[in-house]
């Protein structure tokens, strides 16, 4: 993609198909050019940055719609570049006459994130803002969208950066010491150095850490729920989406197939499986559900195991948890039917992490749910502090924390400048590759590939 990054770019900035007004973005050195060959009313050449103006475009002598055109020069515009924006009439007939003529004048059709790689390598935004950018975009709770826009702002970024200047100043020091080296005097004082070093191990982990909260936020959490015929699965489904979804019935093994829906609880999207009960059963159509329940609850980042408080048994309950630990699930014990029984659950079961409901009384429906944000995100939905919702990012992360333990111990052992001056440069390079500091094109046409066609 890089070695056409001059040429004049166009696409639709609004979702294809009919509306009340379409927009269709240029970009590159001669986006205004093409756009005042479209507008015989005005010189768009000299016209201002950041003004807005009314006409009709034409091509060939032909009237194609009656528009507004904005300009943006570069470097004033969202890709650094100088940037045209034709809003006219929603109809997928004239944005696309409209483009053709663009097209035919010089411009040519832009690739997925084109816009937001320009803006990057033109300077506008680091890696980790470009990638923000698709992130916002895709957001589909307050969570999500908050923890997207503190990225966009340039809060991991800032912090990435602090890490990097403050090591480059140390690195220049070993470096210094290497052209020295007859003369062993050491430049870099190593005691401010294991200071920083510990100050850089505490800030990695806190992002590293961050993952599990952040990644739950952009991407949601699968939770299974599964449990014997009866237990009142497809009940709680209806109960924790407040509708019935899914059909009840008292006849063991009603359902037969996963029923899939998405439940949004304080930001965190849970997209919740009711799955067929588990038994043994002759007839091929339950077995087949049945299969398919254990399939659902190996995917799941969260498993449901709901029991009847009535008939459940400690042995069969002790079962169930050995399946899940075996599978190393992360699980939540419900007993349902509370309101059938009048000795208390945890004393029946001698358990004290068992969260007891009526799912057809909808009784503790809301201790269930917070039970449920508490077991993916230890309780803390912080969006406001800095959050890795990248798995790029992490594993870039997880490979600084490498080469700081290796500087640690490098230091520890007092080994030669040389060696620990390979082990920070190491640590540089991960931190640059976060932030696109460095970089290579096929990994910026990977990123950007995933991107939307306008932006």
């Amino acid at each position: 993609m890089l070695q056409h990054i001059h040429d004049t770019i166009i696409a639709m900035a609004t979702p294809p198909g009919v509306g009340a007004i379409g927009v269709l973005r240029l970009s590159g050195k001669d986006a205004i050019v093409i756009a005042d060959k479209l507008f015989p009313h005005k010189d768009l050449t000299v016209a201002k940055t950041h003004t807005l103006h009314v006409g009709w475009l034409m091509h060939n002598g032909v009237p194609l719609d009656e528009v507004v055109v904005s300009i943006f020069k570069g470097p004033r515009s969202y890709t650094g570049e100088n940037v045209v924006e034709i809003s006219c009439h929603g109809s997928v007939f004239i944005q696309q006459k409209v483009m053709d003529a663009c097209v035919e004048l010089g411009a040519r059709v832009a690739k997925p994130g084109e816009y937001t790689q320009r803006a990057f390598l033109n300077g506008k935004l680091d890696l980790t803002q470009a990638e923000a950018v698709a992130d916002v975009i895709a957001s589909n709770t307050e969570a999500s969208h908050q923890a997207s826009l503190n990225q966009m702002r340039g809060g991991f970024s800032s912090i990435l950066k602090q890490l990097r200047e403050e090591l480059i100043k140390f690195s220049a020091l070993i470096e210094l010491e290497l052209d020295f080296a007859m003369e062993d005097v050491e430049f870099a004082d190593r005691t401010q150095l294991q200071n920083l070093l510990l100050t850089l191990h505490a800030t990695t982990k806190q992002l590293i850490d961050s993952f599990r909260l952040g990644n739950v936020i952009k991407n949601g959490v699968e939770v299974a729920i599964i449990g014997k015929p009866n237990a009142g699965k497809s009940t709680l489904l209806n109960a924790l989406l407040n509708e019935n979804r899914a059909i009840v019935s008292d006849i063991a093994g009603t359902t037969r197939d996963t029923v899939e829906e998405v439940l949004n609880i304080n930001g965190i999207l849970f997209r919740l499986v009711d799955t067929a009960g588990i038994r043994q059963s002759d007839d091929a159509i339950e077995s087949i559900g049945v299969e398919k329940s254990f399939e659902k609850m190996r995917q799941a980042n969260l498993v449901i195991y709901l029991f009847d408080a009535l008939t459940e048994t400690r042995e069969e309950l002790a079962d169930a948890i050995a399946m899940l630990q075996k599978d190393k699930k992360q699980f939540l014990l419900v007993a349902n039917k509370m309101d059938t029984i009048y000795q208390p659950i945890n004393e029946k079961m001698r358990r004290d992490d068992i969260i007891g409901i009526s799912a057809r009384n909808k009784e503790a429906i809301e201790r269930l749910e917070n039970a449920m944000v508490t077991a993916v995100t230890n309780g803390d939905v912080n969006t406001e502090s800095t959050l890795v919702t990248n798995a790029r990012h992490l594993s870039a992360l997880n490979e600084v924390m490498k080469s700081l333990n290796d500087i640690q111990a490098g230091i520890n052992n007092q080994i030669a400048s040389d060696f620990i001056a390979l082990d920070i440069r190491r640590c540089l390079h991960y931190l640059g590759e976060i932030t696109g500091t460095i970089t290579n094109e096929d990994q910026l046409d990977f990123i950007f590939s995933k991107f939307c066609i306008g932006k």
